[in-house]
């Protein structure tokens, strides 16, 4: 099936608040997000609200303000509350269901992450069972830094925490990447291990990839974050939100070189020294030039092998069953006439991140299940659902906006979701997206 819609709402800036409380006693633990943060009056509101529905025996997941906004509560654990708030554009500008729906994945995914980065650094049992506030306030502090990355939700090119697929980088010689990080990670005595390019995954061992979609994209912001400090290497104690949130892991980082990093999650051996000095330096030194190679790739994660239409401005790619995503934006060769200008190379990866929002609540609905905890399902059930109006499962759309054309496409395996300039002719749109697939599957095999 085939829609196109013209839409401006859809692409508008949000400014979103976070709140987490102690879910029994409503004490405040943190508050992140806009420069202005809500009285406290408010904030005891919406803790209120939430209680005084739970004993009359509703559970209040969210709601719309008159301005627009959206609320979103959340609790976990039975001891953990957090509430987000994404502040309106204008007064009464509800912005219709569709809106909402879009505004209802993005604060879902943003309070599921938000939790999982908890347990990450903090583990489970901590959150779970709070025996001091004051200390609790504390120890919050170390997930702060990955708090705020994950609600800036501007770093162009990492996608994962709306998608909940790994971001990925294809490298032009996968075989020898992966035969280096397989013989590392086993060095280290350990089964779980990645290659890093530009906070992407260019290539890990078959059990990281096991891990849950969220893990994966979870300790690659982890990754992104170590790496900002500045430090060569790293041994930094994490918990896995699914598959150990009570027993913490060791996640060594080292730089290989500028934007290139390598870890691996491992138990008490070796030490950091030992791994450092010996088997880092056994294993990759002789890869430099492969590295340079990866790095080389840069955002745009495709190999040179890969000859991508000059009409594709923006693209991101997923397959189903391995849930990893290859996105890029591309500076066009020849730029159209002035009249018909393009947008600029941050405001095509916003369109893309919209975009996908857009589809994966309208149309391919699915895509958005994939993610969706058990918890969360039958919270849902009963919610009004845009998809069900169809007979069938749509496989394409598009999208024509005064910036651009988008259009989506999906398979059985893949989804695929492209901008072009307004000056490819919208009957064209499916052509340029099924041959957008072709190429980059025959080359890469992603």
């Amino acid at each position: 099936m085939l829609s196109q819609v013209r839409n401006k709402e859809m692409l508008q800036e949000r400014s979103t608040q976070l709140i987490c409380l102690t879910a029994n006693s409503g004490v405040p633990l943190f508050t992140r997000g806009t420069s202005k943060q809500l009285p406290f009056s408010i904030i005891g509101s919406l803790n209120g609200v939430h209680m005084f529905g739970g004993v009359q025996g509703v559970v209040l997941s969210s709601c719309q303000t008159d301005c627009g906004g959206k609320v979103m509560w959340r609790v976990f654990q039975d001891s953990v509350m957090l509430i987000a708030v994404n502040a309106g554009q204008q007064a009464g500008g509800g912005g219709g269901g569709g809106k909402e729906k879009e505004e209802e994945l993005h604060l879902r995914r943003l309070l599921e992450n938000v939790w999982n980065c908890m347990v990450l650094v903090l583990g489970q049992d901590e959150l779970a069972n709070i025996r001091n506030v004051e200390r609790l306030k504390r120890d919050l502090h170390s997930c702060l830094g990955l708090i705020d990355k994950l609600l800036e939700d501007r770093q162009e090119g990492i996608m994962g925490n709306l998608t909940h697929c790994a971001d990925c980088l294809l490298p032009p010689n996968p075989p020898l990447i992966q035969e280096a990080v397989d013989g590392f990670t086993q060095a280290v005595d350990s089964e779980f291990g990645c290659l890093m390019i530009h906070g992407r995954i260019a290539a890990a061992t078959e059990k990281w990839w096991r891990l849950a979609p969220q893990e994966v994209v979870l300790l690659s912001a982890l990754m992104q974050s170590l790496s900002g400090s500045g430090s060569a290497s790293c041994d930094y104690p994490v918990f896995l939100p699914q598959g150990s949130p009570t027993v913490a892991h060791r996640l060594l980082r080292f730089q290989l070189l500028p934007g290139a990093d390598v870890c691996v999650l491992c138990g008490p051996s070796p030490s950091l020294h030992k791994a450092e000095s010996e088997l880092v330096v056994r294993f990759w030194s002789p890869l430099v030039e492969t590295l340079r190679s990866c790095l080389a790739v840069g955002e745009r994660c495709l190999p040179g092998s890969v000859a991508l239409r000059p009409d594709v401005l923006a693209l991101i790619i997923i397959n189903h069953e391995t849930r990893r995503a290859v996105s890029c934006v591309r500076t066009p060769t020849h730029p159209p006439p002035s009249n018909l200008a393009l947008p600029p190379k941050a405001r095509c990866w916003e369109l893309l991140r919209l975009f996908y929002i857009f589809v994966a609540t309208r149309y391919f609905s699915q895509e958005e299940t994939l993610c969706i905890s058990p918890e969360d399902k039958n919270q849902r059930s009963d919610m009004e659902d845009f998809a069900l109006g169809f007979s069938h499962q749509p496989l394409q759309c598009y999208l024509v906006l005064e910036e651009c054309k988008c259009y989506g496409l999906q398979t059985a395996q893949h989804q695929l979701l492209v901008l072009t300039p307004l000056s490819v002719p919208t009957f064209a749109l499916r052509s340029v997206a099924t041959q957008t697939l072709s190429t980059i599957t025959a080359a890469t095999g992603f």
